[in-house]
């Protein structure tokens, strides 16, 4: 492996299914020698790249966000939310605060995990608050701006989500019939996709759907 260089990378959602691929991939990385994560509760493995930023979300503490490249894999379901406000704070809240805080701290490029399908006029909840925080996003002016729109994500959560495997079970059994923006496509080729992207020195903002991100 080659010497990493200097940069720092910020991880949103490293407990989470893609957030947690991503970080391990982060680490043995030759392109960040400082990967940290926020996180309310520290993390079940160590490394020594890692740093572990114990961070309260409702009150974002903006010295704490300072990173040359924000990851962001922020996300839950209403249902574990307990509500759709509860929702909203997660998946748009969260995301717009730490962009704004680590854009002012000097951060470069912001990537972002939203889904298929996210539109801001979109009359399904889920699909609209994930285009609201992309259109936000797109509105503070990053630099580099990176939007990851998977389908259904293929892997194993550390929470039960019986509607998700009811629907990969389906997808598996008719793969060959499905287009491919529309296939499961497996956590960690996303998690691929966010780490190799980020070092193509994009300019702008890229949009990426998920038959794309199969290619990863």
């Amino acid at each position: 492996m080659t010497n990493p260089t200097h940069k720092t990378a910020l991880v949103l959602g490293a407990t989470g299914l893609i957030g947690e691929l991503l970080t391990h991939r982060l680490v043995d990385s030759p392109f960040y020698n400082n990967v940290k994560v926020l996180v309310r509760k520290s993390l079940s493995w160590q490394h020594p790249r890692l740093q572990e930023v114990q961070f309260d979300f409702d009150h974002p503490n903006g010295l704490l966000t300072q990173a040359d490249d924000i990851f962001c894999c922020l996300g839950t379901t209403i249902k574990k939310a307990g509500s759709k406000e509860a929702f909203r704070q997660v998946d748009y809240h969260y995301p717009i605060d730490i962009a704004r805080l680590s854009l002012a701290n000097g951060a470069r490029q912001f990537a972002i995990v939203t889904a298929m399908g996210a539109n801001e006029d979109s009359s399904i909840f889920y699909n609209r608050v994930k285009g609201e925080v992309e259109r936000d996003l797109t509105a503070l002016n990053y630099p580099t701006l990176l939007i990851f729109r998977p389908s259904l994500l293929l892997g194993n959560r550390s929470e039960n989500r019986l509607g998700e495997r009811i629907a990969s079970g389906a997808m598996r059994l008719f793969s060959p019939l499905i287009p491919a923006k529309y296939k499961g496509i497996k956590a960690d080729k996303v998690a691929k996709s966010m780490l190799e992207t980020m070092q193509q020195g994009l300019i702008g903002k890229h949009v990426f759907e998920s038959d794309v991100l199969q290619e990863f």
